[in-house]
């Protein structure tokens, strides 16, 4: 017998090299034991041979299997390093084997591998963190309880998302911390370890109730996407007990107040939302901007208008698009027929990014991290506002929209569909057409504006 003593439970690299010495060995799969990140011994400890720093020749196997290994072995089932190697050593004799989906081992695997994602995306979705301050200021915690062994390679979706906070993610078998430019881990932790509220919950929980849509609602789906067992993480689940219970003499509420009165409760919802922002901590823009500039407009406005930040005007006023770009776009919006006091306004980041220069703020463009941290602010803005045509001023404004970078001139004149169903156009940002020297380029760069303002002003 051999017994492997891997030290992570999730590490891929140390169950390969192992795996790899095996199989060029040939040893066969019933004759090994596999153990992770465990002190105590097993009852075949006397009679197996401890796998320490063998080597062997690297040896090809499929892509496909790779992957899937390297997400099995995140799973919390003790097996699955004994189930990958003997699928390993099954591959070597049959390369095909991946592709029988009616295999029991490969089918074991793949359920594996989906439970392990599926987690992950938990993770990512219910994971909800509280500002607390410490001696080296704000720092923003979180409390999680994954099935699996998935936070090590979670990690970085969250230092992607949330680049520019300093942060920690406790869990009880680990606890990943991130100060803004390094990654590191800790042991585990405990749920009271977490702070339980936050000032602003209350706004939020506030917000929740008001957008609650009983007629939308299905009680199956809602547990299957959000388990109970995550509802302690966040504030706004307190609440669905209640809205549950009453959703059937809510909706009937509604229908009635359909009748007589449209939007009361979008707007209700969008004026929590918007004092919500005002204390805004998600990004470090917050202490040298005057105010969070929020999006302004009808709450059911058929377009959105998605700029980049607000500048040095808009910062003084705590209004969107009052300076010189949004004074051009004023003019160009009148010339292509629409009606802005129809329309709704906003921002993908909503404080001021700006270098002091003398007694001037000029500005500086914003990054990949504070353009996603801002982007929860954009996403309830849609949910509220459901335009049918959104417009993308420039490519900050495109990347909100979109959701990945895009250059203006590849996707300037198409049509895009929204993951929320509404269509989205791209063009350039009004104060793109101030800094154009040439007048003719400028006349000429104008009167293109107007026609992609003209243009999405058709579609709806």
């Amino acid at each position: 017998m051999r017994r492997i003593d891997l030290q992570r439970e999730d590490d891929f690299e140390e169950w390969r090299d192992a795996a790899r010495a095996l199989a060029s060995a040939d040893v066969p799969a019933h004759a090994t034991i596999w153990r992770a990140g465990q002190e105590t011994d097993d009852l075949f400890a006397e009679a197996a041979a401890v796998v320490s720093g063998e080597r062997a020749a690297a040896f090809f196997v499929p892509r496909g299997f790779v992957d899937l290994a390297r997400t099995v072995v995140c799973h919390s089932d003790p097996q699955r390093f004994a189930l990958l190697y003997g699928a390993l050593l099954r591959l070597r004799r049959n390369p095909a084997m991946l592709e029988d989906r009616a295999d029991p081992a490969v089918r074991r695997l793949e359920d594996m591998a989906k439970a392990v994602r599926r987690d992950m995306h938990k993770m990512r979705a219910f994971v909800r963190f509280r500002e607390v301050e410490t001696d080296e200021g704000s720092r923003f915690i979180a409390w999680f309880e994954p099935e699996h062994h998935i936070v090590r390679t979670n990690a970085g979706f969250f230092v992607r998302r949330f680049a520019t906070m300093r942060w920690s993610i406790l869990t009880p078998d680990i606890s990943i911390h991130w100060d803004g430019s390094m990654l590191s881990e800790g042991p585990g932790g405990a749920r009271a370890d977490a702070p339980d509220d936050d000032p602003v919950e209350e706004i939020w929980r506030a917000y929740y109730g008001s957008i609650f849509n009983p007629a939308r609602m299905k009680i199956g789906a809602m547990l299957k996407e959000m388990p109970k067992r995550y509802w302690k993480n966040m504030p706004e689940t307190a609440l669905i007990p209640g809205l549950v219970a009453g959703a059937q003499a809510r909706e009937r509420s509604m229908v009635e107040l359909s009748r007589t009165q449209v939007g009361g409760n979008g707007q209700v919802a969008w004026d929590a939302l918007r004092a919500q922002a005002m204390s805004c901590t998600r990004c470090p823009l917050r202490h040298c901007a005057t105010q969070t500039v929020f999006g302004e407009g009808p709450v059911d406005a058929q377009v959105m208008l998605v700029g980049e930040q607000p500048g040095d005007q808009e910062d003084i006023a705590g209004r969107p698009f009052i300076g010189p770009a949004g004074q051009l776009l004023d003019k160009a919006l009148a010339e292509a027929g629409i009606d802005r006091a129809k329309i709704y306004v906003t921002n993908a980041v909503k404080h001021f990014k700006f270098e002091q220069r003398g007694k001037r703020r000029l500005h500086a463009k914003p990054n990949a991290g504070e353009i996603e941290a801002c982007r929860w602010w954009y996403d309830r803005e849609r949910e509220l506002v459901r335009p049918a045509m959104t417009i993308a001023l420039g490519a900050t404004g495109a990347r909100a929209m979109l959701g990945k970078a895009v250059t203006i001139s590849a996707s300037r004149e198409k049509p895009h569909r929204l993951a929320d169903g509404g269509e989205g156009r791209v063009t350039v940002h009004p104060s793109y057409l101030l800094r154009i020297d040439d007048r003719g380029r400028a006349e000429e760069e104008y009167a293109m504006f107007v026609k992609d303002l003209r243009g999405a002003a058709q579609e709806f």
